[in-house]
């Protein structure tokens, strides 16, 4: 696994930053974006203070912790340097996580939880995508005989546990089938 440091993080990361209120930042800053987020260094990590999460330039970092989070609003989290992982590898690292109540769905990096079944970064996207997409649409259920929220519980679980195609999983459990 790749380290990274202040030479190497903003190159095609992951990162969860933790959201902090204690912390200020020095007059005398490491880094100075051309979108003004500001960066200082420590020995175990790094602290961002921005008003923009989620894509930065070539990168994915989130802002965890904070209720009712909104981009546009400047914000400062810190993350170690071991919460940075490469989305470009083939390795996998990624897990994908699904609240069935709130019907919504997210990546996040092995480290956080244990999970039986991880993905490279390319394949948690397209699997995120297309699970969305379950969430949201209800004509795909109409081939099938459970009803749409045990037939998204037992579609999604599946797909998110294994390597096998989404076509694959329904046609499991297809009435044609």
């Amino acid at each position: 696994m790749k380290t990274y440091n202040q030479s190497n993080f903003f190159k095609h990361t992951f990162c969860e930053f933790t959201h902090t209120n204690d912390f200020s930042f020095p007059e005398k800053i490491n880094y100075k974006s051309k979108s003004e987020s500001h960066y200082f260094y420590t020995k175990e990590g790094v602290y961002r203070k921005s008003n923009h999460w989620g894509r930065v330039a070539n990168c994915r970092w989130k802002l965890i912790g904070k209720k009712n989070f909104k981009n546009q609003v400047t914000q400062i989290g810190f993350a170690k340097w071991t919460d940075f992982y490469p989305i470009q590898s083939k390795e996998k690292i990624f897990f994908i996580d699904v609240n069935f109540d709130k019907k919504t769905t997210d990546i996040k990096t092995n480290h956080k939880i244990s999970t039986p079944h991880l993905f490279n970064y390319l394949e948690a996207i397209k699997r995120k995508k297309q699970i969305v997409r379950l969430f949201k649409e209800t004509k795909w259920a109409n081939y099938f005989e459970m009803n749409i929220a045990e037939l998204r519980g037992t579609v999604i679980s599946a797909y998110i546990h294994s390597d096998k195609t989404l076509q694959e999983i329904k046609n499991t459990h297809s009435k044609k089938h």
